[in-house]
């Protein structure tokens, strides 16, 4: 008889078969949840376009509103022109970071672009030369068949022609060439960008790495800021070196360059760890979707903020992967540009996380803690 009750002994002890209706389920969240990662990884190159770029312009009256009127006819307007005193004072504020680039017209028209704030911006710069070039050699064309009619009807008429002083000198009229100059060209190691723009997932993935290890592996929220410290000088160094040293994307003061990529990766370290400390592992998952799924595609680091859908490329600078592709564009390559937001971003970052880590220390201490009048009631034996 016991030997004729064991296989049910056994099937009882068999985990159970998943419903069909749970497996297809399961089914149909998986691929939603594919669908939405590959949605926030593509979303920013299918949405992104030349739009609102601030760009300086100055010139004549005339011929400013002329482009002006141009650039306005494309639905969105690439450019968010304003207007530059000098040809001095458009380098200033490129320097700055506060324009991407200017137009400068006249009888020596010249656009200024900065490859290495934005090298899908210059693009769009060199593309307005180009049709400024076209411009003025179809304005130099029709000029000069105007004059070749009117001296040819003149001479049917057996009137004197009045020939232009040029070509009564033997000369032919100059043609303005629109110059091109690029005041803050990209570093030797990354002629096109995609060096730079390409670093910011690493540098997410790096922090988020940095963050789960220390959650999981060390105990003790002391212990745990020790750790996201040491991770981050070290991170910051290791990083600095491949991309600077070995690799040469990058240029600059190393000490900053490595203070940049070092504070950036802690904040995303310390989001991390003080999520998983205030809500335990799912805090884990939290912190990887915001960095990962929300903060990285919004970071504006392959084009600028302006280009993506408002309000999201000036939200995703409040961000750690967007303050620091700013902050790090600007240490390399713009050392007069404003950088105390991006600094005060990351820092606040780092400090929400430190802060929600000694919150969930001392939640779960006081859990774990029983209360005195428990103690008491211990007999002493």
């Amino acid at each position: 008889m016991n030997a004729l009750r064991e296989p049910a002994a056994r099937d009882d002890a068999l985990p159970r078969p998943t419903r069909w209706s749970f497996a297809a389920l399961f089914g149909l969240v998986g691929a939603l949840l594919v669908g939405i990662v590959v949605m926030a990884f593509v979303w920013p190159a299918a949405a992104s376009q030349p739009q609102n770029l601030p760009v300086g312009i100055s010139g004549p009256a005339e011929a400013v509103t002329a482009v002006e009127e141009k650039l306005a006819e494309q639905d969105p307007a690439p450019f968010a022109l304003s207007d530059v005193e000098s040809r001095d004072d458009a380098v200033v504020r490129i320097q700055e970071r506060e324009l991407y680039g200017a137009i400068l017209l006249g009888d020596e028209p010249e656009v200024l672009i900065a490859t290495a704030a934005s090298p899908a911006a210059a693009a769009a710069l060199r593309n307005v030369a180009t049709q400024l070039q076209l411009q003025i050699d179809d304005a130099a064309q029709a000029a000069l068949t105007e004059q070749l009619t009117a001296i040819v009807g003149a001479m049917k008429t057996g009137q004197l022609p009045q020939i232009p002083d040029a070509a009564a000198s033997g000369g032919v009229p100059e043609v303005p060439t629109v110059q091109v100059t690029d005041l803050v060209p990209l570093a030797e190691g990354d002629a096109t960008g995609a060096g730079l723009a390409a670093s910011v997932f690493p540098l997410v993935l790096g922090g988020m790495i940095g963050g789960i290890l220390l959650s999981l592996l060390v105990q003790g929220v002391v212990r745990r800021l020790v750790g996201l410290a040491v991770f981050g000088v070290a991170a910051g160094t290791a990083i600095t070196l491949v991309m600077q040293t070995w690799f040469g994307i990058i240029q600059g003061d190393w000490l900053l360059n490595a203070a940049v990529i070092g504070l950036g990766v802690t904040a995303t370290s310390a989001l991390i760890v003080g999520l998983a400390a205030v809500m335990g592992p799912p805090g884990i998952a939290v912190g990887a979707v915001i960095t990962m799924l929300i903060a990285n595609p919004m970071a504006g680091a392959a084009a600028p903020p302006q280009f993506l859908p408002e309000p999201w490329g000036t939200v995703g600078q409040w961000f750690v992967p967007g303050a620091s592709a700013t902050l790090l564009r600007s240490a390399v390559y713009f050392p007069d540009a404003a950088t105390a937001v991006q600094w005060l971003t990351l820092a606040a970052w780092l400090v929400g996380g430190v802060i929600l880590a000694v919150i969930g220390h001392r939640r779960n201490r006081a859990e774990l803690t029983p209360p005195v009048e428990q103690l008491e009631e211990v007999p002493a034996g």
